[in-house]
């Protein structure tokens, strides 16, 4: 099914993608971190009433102004239900108590661990039914993703993955933005292209890729959380 979808959507506008989706297919679902790509696509599937189900995840610490972005998401399309998932009480008091409340920054493992609990069982209950799975990302985002296809299968979550802005550049979804009057992340102004929890996102400065604010104090390669894995390696493998 994947490559009958790239044949398909390759050569469409990014709206025609997921109109065309929406029309074709069922039990979709659309995850939002409120990021610009993922505003544009919420603003489109809201304005069209598309029949794709929209969900977030909260970890429990983000920004202050992520949550701000989220309420006005939220007045602004009131038609749409955003569903919001939550890491498991349980789960993030035993992973406090394990490694203490910032203990992510001691170790990779340590890391992936609260990622795993704050962002990634979340995203499996969130995907529950699910046939095919919308996501933001772009091949510009990072090396780990310039090779992503439009479309592929998901082993670890028996879904398709579908990204309909894969190779839309980041001006034009800026644009589109301005255009309809979108709410957006007012961190994206203060240098942060790339935006997760608060203790794990810092400003970028000029001439550094936009994924190194993410997770900066870990190797160059690494600035990924497990929700999206590429050939299902989290960290993409280093050359000899």
């Amino acid at each position: 099914m994947p490559d009958t979808l790239i044949e398909k959507f390759s050569d469409m506008s990014w709206q025609e993608r997921l109109k065309s989706l929406s029309d074709d297919q069922d039990d979709i679902a659309f995850s939002s971190s409120f990021s610009f790509e993922d505003q544009v696509i919420t603003h489109l599937i809201a304005s069209n009433n598309l029949p794709i189900r929209v969900f977030t995840l909260d970890t429990g610490r983000h920004f202050e102004e992520t949550h701000n972005v989220i309420q006005a998401t939220n007045k602004k399309y009131p038609n749409l239900k955003i569903e919001t998932y939550y890491p498991d009480t349980d789960k993030v008091q035993d992973l406090v108590k394990r490694n203490g409340i910032n203990g992510f920054y001691e170790s990779l493992d340590k890391r992936k661990d609260c990622c795993y609990v704050r962002k990634v069982e979340p995203l499996n209950r969130a995907l529950k039914n699910t046939k095919i799975w919308i996501s933001g990302l772009r091949r510009e985002h990072s090396e780990n993703r310039g090779n992503l296809p439009i479309a592929e299968y998901d082993a670890a979550h028996k879904l398709i993955k579908f990204y309909p802005l894969i190779d839309i550049d980041l001006e034009t979804i800026k644009t589109y933005i301005k255009t309809h009057n979108i709410p957006y992340n007012e961190l994206h102004d203060k240098g942060f292209p790339s935006i997760g929890c608060a203790p794990c996102t810092r400003a970028v400065k000029q001439g550094e890729h936009p994924r190194s604010g993410r997770w900066w104090w870990e190797h160059d390669d690494a600035q990924e959380c497990g929700l999206h894995m590429v050939d299902g390696k989290l960290v993409k493998e280093q050359k000899a």
